[in-house]
């Protein structure tokens, strides 16, 4: 239920802001321009492609510590006081044919939530707040953890990763090709500096990564009702409408998390029109509900 993509966004982002830093360094200092060896548009698109399939592959990665560390989740096992929590997990892990059990883990904050992350099917973190577990009862805990599972059994971060990949190419690509062209001088002006080149650059990055974004928001949310339909199978259609419900009731009363608006963007709405909409990386929980509803 949680937005497990945010994590993985901010962390591409970063990566991605890294490597243009590297470049720049590079070319400025050392006199190494890496585009400009690869040699015309498809050397150009080569190295997108190499830099931008990175990036998002080194922050699927390391996005399990990531967001342990964000979030100060603690690992608990079937010993602990968590150790129903545990169970529910690894019985819908089995049921769902993975090799290797999930880690699970708690984290310490108000909000009805919970999360699934990791670089594969064998190596992944289902982590719930102590919110959701103080607020729902056992049938939609169990929901929620079959969503979870089934995002896990359904290899989402790997099939988002590809995307993101194709989409970071496609950025970095286009962001060069265009601050070339602007940046290039005639024969009356010597053109940008390199310092106001790599600004230049970094502000189409962002321009066009908005775009991008929405384009692996629109595959995030069909990921969520693929998953919605996978925890259904898992824990029964009821739970996971139940589950549902429970989040929409939340929604609805207004948050809990006072920490602000900071934290927000990772996590999932059931608000927001337009362009927020495209951007949205999981439906509305009405859509979903309805979608269940209607599916069996």
């Amino acid at each position: 239920m949680f937005k497990r993509i945010g994590y993985f966004l901010i962390t591409n982002i970063l990566v991605i802001l890294t490597i243009q830093i590297l470049v720049f360094v590079l070319q400025s200092f050392f006199g190494i321009d890496i585009y400009a060896a690869a040699g015309g548009y498809g050397g150009i698109i080569l190295i997108s492609l190499v830099f931008g399939m990175g990036g998002s592959f080194i922050s699927l990665m390391i996005s399990k510590t990531m967001a342990k560390s964000m979030m100060g989740v603690q690992i608990v096992n079937e010993n602990s006081q968590y150790g129903e929590v545990v169970k529910m997990v690894h019985h819908f892990a089995k049921q769902a044919g993975l090799s290797k059990m999930p880690e699970v883990g708690i984290y310490n904050s108000p909000e009805v939530n919970a999360f699934a992350t990791g670089p594969s099917k064998s190596n992944s973190l289902v982590a719930v707040s102590t919110g959701l577990l103080q607020r729902m009862d056992r049938d939609e805990v169990e929901g929620v953890l079959a969503h979870e599972v089934a995002h896990i059994q359904n290899g989402d971060m790997v099939t988002m990763t590809l995307i993101q990949g194709v989409v970071n190419a496609f950025v970095i690509f286009f962001s060069r090709i265009l601050a070339n062209a602007i940046a290039s001088g005639d024969d009356e002006n010597e053109g940008a500096s390199p310092f106001m080149y790599f600004a230049l650059v970094i502000a189409l990055e962002i321009a066009f990564g908005i775009l991008g974004s929405i384009v692996v928001a629109f595959f995030s949310r069909t990921r969520e009702y693929r998953a919605d339909r996978g925890g259904a199978e898992l824990a029964g259609r009821d739970k996971m409408i139940r589950a549902l419900q429970r989040l929409q009731a939340q929604f609805e009363s207004g948050p809990i998390d006072k920490r602000g608006d900071a934290l927000q963007t990772l996590k999932i709405s059931n608000r927001g029109t337009g362009l927020m909409a495209l951007l949205s990386t999981h439906p509305s929980l009405d859509k979903r509900i309805k979608a269940l509803q209607g599916s069996y």
